[in-house]
């Protein structure tokens, strides 16, 4: 279904997706180092809040424009620590969007981002109308604080980095640059982090929990989707794309049975390794050039492309 939306509306796909990403990040910085200086709250006016958006307010109009001004709000506080972790994962996101992309082509990585998006959005919303049936307006204040807090592309973007994990769980990456880590165990710590979120939430009651629970899990479900398509490793990891590895058995001359040989399912065009030569390698195929073009995962992102 994918590849015929691909074919019909692969045109409107927005390339290099992740810069756009990163400039609303960095815009929402400008803003927030904006408020510390002049003392205005520049991105009160940009937050997700339903009630905002419905009921005219300060501007005497809805506020419609913060159905999209949520995406570019920082996913850290304030405070230099915050600052320079922002910056280490806003460049480590940045590498894997754009690895991801170049491998499923942008068409897809679109669909993967922007629906994670709209499923946050939708979320949102949802959630809003919920607790509005019957709700006292005490309750209310804090769902509308909640949703303004968790709101953001956080979780989006740390699906980005699940979907990574899949396809190389054994490439090895340096946590913020000193403590080597595979990329297989740096998802599971994610989502442990994930977890604690909604545990700390639950402290403030099960509104909280079921509001944190929601969004987190519809920030995720573009992850969730991929996943359950590819089911699992064997069919994400290049790899494994041809299905379960076999062995076809070889005969002597005379008709007896001899040793068994390994089927070559993966070969890299620059270099001539194989699945079989080097199992610890990951292979797949390049979108962007003409006809089937494998790599291993030393040329991938570094071969001239053929067109």
């Amino acid at each position: 279904m994918l590849d015929k939306f691909e074919r019909k509306f692969g045109k409107f796909a927005i390339p290099h997706l992740m810069n756009y990403i990163i400039f609303g990040y960095v815009l929402g910085y400008i803003l927030m180092f904006g408020s510390s200086l002049t003392g205005v709250d520049f991105l009160s006016y940009l937050t997700f809040d339903p009630y905002q958006i419905i009921h005219p307010t300060a501007f005497r109009i809805p506020q419609f424009w913060r159905i999209f001004t949520w995406i570019i709000i920082p996913p850290f506080g304030r405070g230099f620590l915050n600052f320079i972790l922002a910056i280490i994962m806003m460049v480590f996101y940045w590498q894997l969007g754009n690895i991801l992309e170049n491998t499923w082509g942008t068409f897809r990585f679109n669909c993967y981002i922007l629906g994670g998006m709209l499923s946050t959005l939708v979320s949102g919303l949802l959630l809003y109308g919920l607790f509005s049936i019957g709700s006292d307006p005490v309750t209310m204040i804090s769902i509308r604080w909640l949703l303004r807090k968790m709101m953001t592309t956080n979780y989006v973007c740390m699906s980005i980095f699940l979907a990574f994990s899949l396809g190389f769980p054994d490439m090895t990456v340096f946590l913020y640059f000193i403590v080597p880590i595979k990329m297989k165990w740096l998802a599971v710590l994610y989502i442990i982090f994930s977890l604690y979120d909604i545990v700390r939430y639950a402290m403030y009651g099960w509104q909280s929990a079921l509001v944190s629970a929601v969004v987190i899990f519809a920030s995720l479900l573009n992850f969730i989707i991929y996943y359950l398509s590819t089911k699992g490793y064997q069919r994400v990891t290049p790899r494994y794309s041809g299905g379960r590895s076999y062995r076809r058995s070889s005969f002597h001359r005379n008709g007896s049975p001899g040793r068994e040989e390994k089927v070559v399912h993966h070969r890299c065009c620059i270099c001539g390794r194989t699945d079989v030569s080097n199992p610890e390698l990951t292979f797949r195929y390049c979108s962007k050039c003409k006809g089937n073009k494998e790599y291993c995962q030393d040329h991938l992102f570094n071969h001239t492309h053929v067109v």
